[in-house]
């Protein structure tokens, strides 16, 4: 893993096959790799046994990094009763992962059900507490979607700061949001609070289902934590060797280092 980026490649195939191939290739070059429910409920949960033999030989990303896959976000969101989302917990705990993430939206009980759920299959496992990370809103909600499941009357920031506090509230070590609500989420939340932040796109490209965006350079300059960048790597030809435009030559932020280099940055922060 290279030890200064802060990017999470989503490993979204349909085969632990194709998951590894494409890790294999940027392994080097990104922070981390998310494992989803597609590739989840494709090959089962073998795949992190697979992909932690890829990172063996790197130190983990900050201290609290699980042993098992140091560098491995499992995207669960989990989202349902807390007794229930408490046991998945201890069974996320359990794997030595680095971090997964839940629903904010479930609730408080809910919330701290899956801390304290972590907490305990960590430590019967002998493992350090895997981060739990709260998803606020979805970067492919915007306002309209958000009216139209019943939130009247609040903004997609307030709603999102709202569940950010939430989170924090509960014990939680960060949310996922977008990045337009970054600064905002600092303020409520203070500079040690985890955002990860998808709905990343590199500037001019298509931005698929999603409503919520920025460039990765806005978004580090903003103070995003971790990016989530699938797409636009995962479906370069060739994205290990493709050159970076101009656009991005000016960067001065190394977090972003990152495959394709049309997204590499050098300088400091």
């Amino acid at each position: 893993m290279h030890n200064t980026s802060r990017i999470l490649l989503p490993l979204d195939t349909d085969t632990a096959d194709k998951a590894l191939a494409l890790a294999t290739a940027v392994q080097s070059e990104v922070a981390g790799f998310k494992v989803g429910l597609e590739l989840i409920n494709s090959a089962g949960f073998d795949v992190f046994d697979r992909l932690a033999k890829l990172s063996r030989n790197f130190s983990p990303l900050e201290e609290g990094a699980g042993e098992v896959g140091p560098n491995i976000f499992y995207d669960c969101k989990y989202h349902d009763i807390p007794n229930t989302v408490g046991g998945a917990a201890r069974a996320a705990g359990r794997r030595g992962l680095w971090m997964f993430n839940i629903h904010a939206s479930g609730g408080s009980a809910m919330l701290k059900a899956a801390v304290a759920g972590a907490e305990e299959g960590a430590a019967a496992a002998g493992h350090k507490k895997p981060l739990v990370i709260a998803v606020t809103v979805l970067t492919s909600i915007d306002q309209s979607t958000l009216t139209e499941i019943g939130v009247t009357g609040r903004t997609v920031e307030a709603q999102v700061i709202a569940l950010a506090k939430l989170a924090q509230d509960a014990g939680c070590d960060g949310v996922v949001a977008s990045a337009h609500e970054i600064a905002a989420i600092r303020s409520a939340c203070g500079p040690d609070f985890k955002l990860v932040i998808p709905g990343i796109r590199p500037a001019g490209s298509d931005i698929g289902d999603q409503k919520r965006v920025m460039t990765p350079a806005e978004a580090v300059h903003a103070g995003a934590d971790y990016l989530v960048i699938g797409r636009p790597i995962s479906a370069a030809p060739r994205p290990h060797r493709r050159r970076p435009p101009d656009q991005c030559r000016n960067w001065t932020y190394p977090a972003v280092g990152i495959m394709p280099a049309r997204y590499r940055a050098v300088g400091s922060r």
